[in-house]
């Protein structure tokens, strides 16, 4: 019994992370998309929001030391996330946007993986050709494609949070860690911010939705992911994850009228299930090598 309620804790909290998650991209659409706030302010006000919220957390949970964890590389990748998230979704939509981010992030994190050592099934790297065949459909010049800058600063915002994701692996406190990070990664959205004084405007909807994206949907939507991985495995947190932008998808559409295209439908297709086949390949590997030991 007791371990079913754990289960269904789990779930539960896992549900509600990447409702947060798909969250972020509809949020800064609808801040953006209706010009209500600049990207540089929605960046600097979601992470000191961020900042703010996790550091209360930590305080009452942790202690004052626990704000000492994290670091300025880690606070920089953060930033260069968020930053290059608002700027894209000047020009993207919702689902669009999470899509390139998703498999940015997924392609980061296996060539990462490649660099490291790993030696990928035969089935993963051909989950891995199928994704990226879907991302390069989805973003390849046409009537329907995605605006190519927008595309361009969605894959770094993708590569960083990879990377951000990577080095915070494994932490022993990664709640205490995300606040450090985010609290570094303040001075940076202010020097971004400060240098786009003269295209600054931020209207109360827009600064609202800012502090909405910063301290639930990130601050403690990460803090929720956290406590599900204590009941995930690696394998069933990465197959989670390709739910975030369906979930983004279908909320431009309930929240910003947004049009699901033909080409959207064949790239999610093709991203989500070449992402899916890659984990199940990994897990099929980690099965048969135990089975040989």
């Amino acid at each position: 019994m007791d371990e079913q309620k754990g289960q269904a804790r789990t779930w539960l909290l896992t549900a509600v992370a990447m409702t947060a998650f798909a969250t972020n991209s509809v949020l800064c659409r609808m801040a953006l998309g209706a010009h209500t706030v600049d990207a540089a302010s929605f960046t600097a006000i979601r992470l000191a929001s961020g900042a703010v919220t996790l550091a209360m957390l930590t305080l009452f949970l942790r202690g004052y030391h626990a704000l000492t964890a994290g670091t300025w590389s880690s606070g920089f990748q953060l930033f260069l996330y968020a930053v290059a998230f608002s700027f894209a979704y000047l020009s993207l939509s919702a689902g669009t946007g999470s899509l390139i981010l998703f498999g940015a992030v997924q392609a980061t994190m296996i060539i990462s993986g490649l660099r490291s050592g790993e030696r990928p099934h035969v089935l993963q790297w051909a989950g891995l050709v199928i994704a990226l065949a879907g991302l390069i459909y989805l973003v390849f010049p046409g009537i329907a494609a995605p605006s190519p800058g927008g595309s361009l600063l969605m894959a770094v915002a993708g590569m960083a949070w990879g990377l951000y994701s990577l080095r915070g692996r494994g932490a022993k406190d990664p709640a205490s860690r995300t606040a450090g990070n985010f609290i570094r990664a303040v001075p940076f959205a202010l020097v971004v911010w400060t240098a786009s004084v003269q295209g600054l405007h931020a209207e109360p909807r827009g600064i609202l939705l800012a502090i909405l994206s910063g301290s639930l949907a990130s601050g403690i939507g990460y803090v929720i992911w956290y406590a599900a991985l204590q009941g995930l495995s690696s394998t069933r947190a990465a197959t989670v994850q390709l739910s975030v932008p369906v979930l983004a998808a279908f909320g431009g559409v309930i929240f910003l009228a947004e049009v699901v295209t033909l080409r959207l439908v064949i790239a999610s297709m093709l991203v989500l299930g070449g992402v899916a086949l890659t984990v199940i390949a990994k897990e099929l590997k980690a099965e048969h090598t135990a089975g040989k030991s």
